[in-house]
């Protein structure tokens, strides 16, 4: 059987966590559905697994809550499911930067285009940062880009605090996984002062489905955290001879 893997998030102020959390969960249950939705005030984050009719199912239902009418995906196919259980977890940020103060919903960066994102890396003014931890950075990354080295997305303050001053660096672009995080990051950057702070919209998943390898300046592959390990472009699993 071929499933429908759908990855999603949304900074939105949302509330009545814990009726969300069992209404969701039992509606994925009863359908099949792997894998994890995480909820707190300021969004919605999961990458969730099953039939395409239980996953379209199941993006109806988020999507007529309000606030999360146009919420976006990234999807793939896999031949098996890369989830073994389904859980809807409560947490205090959806993404931990460990900065209750940073609000995405607030301000963010500007987002930036797949296709227009290779002109950034080119830029000789713009520092590109990778904000995935280092052992994702290992196994794939843009040409160009600065690995911070960190080992959680907290240590992602000080990495700037030490590293980067928005006098020396006024143009920062970042990436991450999926989107969430560099998201998150940019909202960091601009309260650092941060002259121009931009962020690839929907990550290098978005990249890797929209852009050709023909045309494209990743390298490597992007790591996942699920059962599928790493994936390439069109979003088509890494085999075992590629995996690490």
């Amino acid at each position: 059987m071929t499933y429908l893997v759908t990855t999603f998030y949304k900074f939105v102020a949302l509330t009545a966590l814990e009726a969300k959390r069992t209404t969701w969960r039992n509606f994925c249950q009863q359908r099949g559905i792997k894998g994890t939705i995480l909820l707190a005030s300021e969004g919605i984050n999961g990458t969730l697994a099953g039939s395409p009719e239980a996953i379209e199912a199941i993006l109806t239902l988020l999507r007529s809550e309000p606030g999360l009418s146009d919420l976006q995906t990234q999807e793939a196919w896999t031949e098996t499911l890369p989830f073994k259980r389904m859980k809807v977890k409560l947490k205090p940020e959806i993404v931990t930067l460990g900065r209750p103060d940073i609000n995405p919903n607030d301000q963010v960066g500007i987002y930036v285009s797949p296709q227009e994102w290779n002109a950034l890396l080119q830029d000789p003014e713009v520092i590109v940062i990778d904000t995935r931890n280092g052992y994702e950075v290992e196994i794939g990354t843009f040409q160009g880009a600065t690995n911070p080295m960190t080992r959680e997305f907290r240590e992602f303050p000080n990495y700037v605090a030490e590293n980067l001053d928005p006098k020396n660096y006024p143009k920062v672009a970042m990436f991450c996984t999926g989107g969430i995080r560099c998201e998150k990051a940019s909202a960091f950057m601009v309260r650092q002062g941060f002259e121009k702070v931009y962020h690839l919209k929907g990550g290098i998943l978005n990249y890797l489905a929209t852009i050709s390898p023909q045309k494209s300046l990743w390298q490597g592959e992007c790591f996942v955290f699920d059962e599928r390990i790493a994936l390439k472009h069109g979003l088509s699993e890494v085999g075992d001879e590629g995996r690490f």
